[in-house]
């Protein structure tokens, strides 16, 4: 019998955009969500099974999840989901997927290393831009430099962002710009901010929390850490902003104002957006000696790509590559992972 994977939280604006991918690839998934009706509607444009499933019902989600293989848990903020989702996962046998880029998502999934090898099953947060490339090019860094103490990732190109991905933002103001030191994770004493050159010479980025603070070290063991976006007003803005102002943000009733606004922007990124974008990497790691090494990464826009490595990750496991427990991308499949994708390049500089 053929495997089957659920694509949980199909009706988002990520979501929609992978169910639209699976058909096109010949995947046969089952939807799940909590809104029936708009299941129900993007069901039909794709042929596809729907079962409305609430996370808050354990029993139904395990009957719907032992109807297949896999989930890819797209259902953001994944502080929220991934927890009652992999609970559930580990109890049905269940490989485990999302497309998180939070850190404490991350690091959670990790402590359930032994759970998941207990119970037979892979766990792989982040199978989306959220980590796949920047964790493909960390473990490049490492294969390039074997004793690289540190490691720093750039990131250019973010032309729009879904109300998810905006959401989950909101979520983290409070916590400040986390980076990995000395094998820990840790808030950064103010704003961290230095030039990086994407391929059209210096400009300036700053320091945000991004999910390889968590996942890199993992991948690659590095032991310092820190990921950069290049800069516009509103990073920084958030970079620069204090510890009070944070604090007031993170308020259950700031986040609810905010979450609020969110809701009246577009709901991410066009088509034309999507096909055209494109998002540069820097990847640059350093030893004790002071020797550097750099390279850097091309890839489609962040949505588009994110609809072809989940899938192409769940198709992979379906077809038993890997093994169980909580596992990277580049830990499974490589550093060259991510070039086996359309429109993608790495140089090594």
């Amino acid at each position: 019998m053929a495997k089957r994977f659920m694509i949980y939280g199909a009706t988002g604006y990520t979501g929609k955009l992978v169910s639209k991918a699976a058909k096109q690839a010949g995947m046969n998934p089952l939807l799940a969500g909590r809104n029936e009706a708009r299941l129900k509607g993007i069901a039909a444009q794709h042929s596809f099974e729907y079962q409305a499933i609430s996370l808050d019902e354990p029993e139904a989600l395990e009957a719907g999840l032992s109807q297949v293989d896999a989930v890819l848990n797209i259902a953001g903020p994944f502080s929220q989901t991934c927890q009652p989702m992999l609970d559930a996962c580990l109890r049905t046998g269940t490989h485990y997927f999302d497309i998180t880029g939070e850190i404490d998502v991350f690091e959670y999934c990790a402590s359930m290393d032994d759970k998941a090898k207990e119970a037979g099953i892979m766990v792989m947060p982040g199978t989306g831009f959220d980590v796949v490339p920047s964790d493909c090019l960390a473990a490049h860094m490492k294969a390039r430099m074997p004793d690289a103490t540190d490691l720093v990732l750039g990131i250019s190109g973010f032309g729009g962002m879904s109300r998810g991905t905006a959401k989950t933002g909101i979520e983290s103001i409070g916590e400040g710009t986390r980076i990995r030191k000395d094998g820990r994770i840790v808030r950064a004493r103010g704003a961290l901010a230095r030039e990086i050159d994407f391929g059209k010479g210096l400009v300036e980025s700053v320091a945000v929390g991004w999910g390889d603070v968590a996942t890199a070290y993992h991948s690659t063991g590095i032991p310092n850490i820190s990921v950069y976006f290049e800069a516009n007003a509103q990073m920084k803005q958030m970079a620069n902003m204090g510890g009070l102002m944070r604090w007031v943000l993170s308020l259950g009733p700031m986040q609810r104002m905010l979450k609020r606004r969110i809701d009246q922007e577009p709901e991410g990124p066009d088509e034309e957006a999507r096909e055209t974008g494109r998002m540069e990497l820097y990847g640059e790691a350093s030893n004790e000696k002071g020797e550097t090494v750099s390279s850097r990464l091309t890839t489609p826009e962040g949505y588009r790509l994110t609809a072809m490595t989940s899938l192409e990750i769940v198709a992979r496991v379906l077809n038993d590559e890997g093994a169980a427990g909580f596992q990277t991308p580049s830990e499974v499949f490589g550093p060259d992972f991510i070039l086996e994708f359309p429109d993608t390049s790495r140089q090594d500089l």
